[in-house]
């Protein structure tokens, strides 16, 4: 089975969210998958991409091949560098899943008031 990391698209109409994905190449774009490992969503200013850089890396190790978009996404996350074992780069950040979601800036400072 050729595995193939991609994008998966989830939202609204006109207001896609993208959930990266291990799948098989041969299923649909939105169909079934074997795990996710991140989402992107690249309608906020900046861009929100959050990637199980550990689970990508197996992915990968294990002859999964990402799209060009996913690439991308990969090498900002910093899970590209990981796999070659370089250091992370600049502003990349852990994703951890167990991790409480952070509260939105503007969120905490309207509570504050």
């Amino acid at each position: 089975m050729a595995v193939k990391l991609r994008l998966m698209r989830m939202g609204k109409k006109k207001q896609p969210t993208y959930r990266i994905v291990a799948a098989d190449s041969r299923s649909p774009r939105d169909g079934r998958f074997i795990e996710i490992i991140g989402h992107y969503d690249a309608r906020r200013d900046p861009s929100v991409i959050k990637v199980d850089n550990e689970r990508a890396v197996h992915w990968l190790q294990n002859g999964a091949q990402p799209t060009e978009t996913v690439g991308k996404l990969l090498t900002l996350s910093g899970a590209m560098a990981q796999l070659k074992g370089e250091p992370m780069p600049e502003g990349a950040e852990q994703f951890d899943k167990n991790a409480a979601p952070a509260e939105p800036e503007a969120a905490a400072a309207g509570a504050e008031s």
